[in-house]
Order: C-alpha cells, then sequence, then structure tokens
C-alpha cells in the first residue's frame, strides 16, 4: 500500500510519501519546508497571513507529487500552532481545498504517540527500553515514555521558533537572553519529566526532529546533512553541550556555514540545543539516540493500520 503522510508544525512541513508491505516501510520520497507557520503565534495568538501564504504555496507543491506518485491514502496532522491559533479555521479550510482531505489539529498527547511510535519502531534490539522520547519541535516539545507502547507523555510549550521569539532577540543572543531562556525551559522540562518519568526510570533517551538531528550532525563533524550516519547516532553530553555553547555563540549567518545546516533553521538552532541540553540535564542521560524517524513515520504507520 502507497500511503502518504504530512506533519505540519511551527517551523516546518514535512512530507512522507512510503510504500508499506506488512511490517516494512519503504521510504519513496521524504521533503520538508520550513514555512514558519506558528511565526509570532506565541505574541498574537493568531496566524499571519505571511504564514498561511507560505504553507499554501508548499501544500500546494506537495499535493501535485501525491498525485503523480499515486499515493492510494494520505494523513495530514497539524501541530502546536494550529493548536494556539484563533484562525484555525481559515488553515483547515486552505488545506482542505488543496489535499481534498481536511488537516487533524492534534492534541499534545496524540502527538507524543505517533512521534512514540514513529522513532520505536525499527530501534535495533539491543537498545535497552523503557524508552524516553523527546520530539522537540518548533512550538512545543513532547516527552514521551515507553516500551513497545506508550505510558505516559506530556507536551510543554517549549520549542525552538517558541523559545528564540520568546527570549533570544539578539544574533548572537546576550548571556542575560540565554540563562533567561534556560530557566524557562528548565521549569518546562521538571514538569514534563515528573508527568512522564517521576521515578527516572528511563534507560535510553531518543531524540527526534531537526534540532536534535542537526545538532547530531555538527557533533559527528560531518560536512553535509548524512541521513543515514544520523540515524541511530549516539551523541553524549558533552558533545551537545559543546555544539550548544558554539551555537548560541553564532550569529545566523555563521550557523549557515556549516553545512549541514537546513537555511530555515540558522534562526532558530540555538534554542533547539539549548532544550536538547536541559533535557539531559535535568533527566539525567549521558547521551541520546538521534532518531531520523518520528511523527512522519507514526502519521504512515497509523494511515497504514486503518481497516
Amino acid at each position: 500500500m502507497r500511503v502518504a503522510g504530512i506533519d505540519c508544525g511551527t517551523n516546518s512541513i514535512r512530507l512522507l510519501v512510503c510504500d508499506i508491505d506488512g511490517g516494512r516501510l519503504t521510504d519513496v520520497v521524504r521533503r520538508m519546508e520550513i514555512v514558519r507557520l506558528g511565526e509570532g503565534v506565541d505574541k498574537t495568538g493568531r496566524l499571519s497571513q505571511a504564514a498561511l501564504d507560505r504553507t499554501r504555496k508548499a501544500l500546494t507543491d506537495y499535493a501535485a507529487q501525491l498525485r503523480e506518485l499515486g499515493a492510494e491514502r494520505v494523513r495530514m496532522v497539524a501541530t502546536s500552532a494550529s493548536r494556539d491559533a484563533a484562525n484555525a479555521a481559515e488553515f483547515t479550510a486552505m488545506v482542505t481545498s488543496i489535499l481534498g482531505v481536511a488537516p487533524e489539529v492534534i492534541t499534545g498527547d496524540e502527538e507524543a504517540a505517533l512521534s512514540f511510535g514513529g522513532a520505536v519502531r525499527g530501534l535495533p534490539p539491543e537498545i535497552e527500553a523503557p524508552f524516553l522520547v523527546a520530539d522537540i519541535g518548533g512550538g512545543s516539545t513532547e516527552f514521551v515514555l515507553g516500551d513497545k507502547a506508550v505510558t505516559a507523555a506530556r507536551s510543554m510549550d517549549i520549542g525552538c521558533v517558541r523559545m528564540t521569539e520568546r527570549h533570544l532577540h539578539d544574533d548572537p543572543p546576550t548571556a542575560a537572553q540565554v540563562a533567561a531562556a534556560t530557566a524557562d525551559i528548565a521549569a518546562a522540562v521538571d514538569t514534563g519529566l515528573s508527568t512522564v518519568d517521576p521515578g527516572r526510570t528511563a534507560r535510553t533517551l531518543v531524540g527526534l526532529a531537526g534540532s536534535v538531528t542537526t545538532v547530531t550532525a555538527l557533533a559527528l563533524g560531518l560536512g553535509e546533512y548524512e541521513p543515514e550516519r544520523i540515524h541511530h547516532a549516539r551523541v553524549s553530553y558533552d558533545d551537545v553541550a559543546r555544539v550548544t555553547g558554539e551555537l548560541l555563540a553564532q550569529t545566523s549567518a555563521q550557523r549557515l556555514a556549516h553545512g549541514v545546516m537546513h537555511p530555515g533553521r540558522a534562526d532558530v538552532i540555538g534554542a533547539g540545543a539549548l532544550i536538547l541540553r536541559v533535557l539531559m540535564e535535568r533527566s539525567g542521560a549521558g547521551e541520546v539516540i538521534a532518531s531520523e524517524h518520528d511523527i512522519l513515520d507514526g502519521i504512515a504507520w497509523s494511515v497504514a493500520d486503518q481497516p
């Protein structure tokens, strides 16, 4: 069965078209466009017209590719920015007119379950459970604990875009701005961890999404983005802390000079790396396993599992 999943978050909109045969998922195409749908939502409570226009352009391109590739089923999930916006109905109408299916504006718990399913399926058998899966997005971060299934989940309103807009106003940010962001993130991480893993039972931290994979690529010293080397790479806390410090000391232009950096991520990667560093500190994790498989894969599996 050829299925498609679309994940529309605060910073990016991503497409996965894949063939699913029994217990195997094979990529046909995997794409990402930075549309910054959630730009300003934390402050205004609304999706801006410019953000909607950028998202419309990307979706129109995706819809053409879905028709060309013959996807039999399509599911689009919209996450943090769409939950927070007062004009979410305008967004829903736009998506429906382009794709022919309405976006599902899911709860944080539903987002967490999809992310967990996408990340955990395919983990090497030697990796120890329980897993703490952290999906660091643009507007929110999902904390999910489980083994083969989710046992607890919590979504917190800390993400790379939200924290950048809220705290990191200079380029590069000042020490005072970084300290304020760190305190905000630490409070949210403590709340999330106290909900999902108060006894600190997790044996493995699995990190998802672009902030984690970009930090991993930098920690590995890659000259260009290589998903096959990033997927399931283990990165120590010391390396995460080093990369985070370097990114927060650089301007956006300097970050763009890294061959692994997506142009749309350069201005917010400092905050994303900081979230990962603080999470590792507060959870006591000595390393993180990066996963290229995330909520997109979870969406695809959910479509295939439908009767």
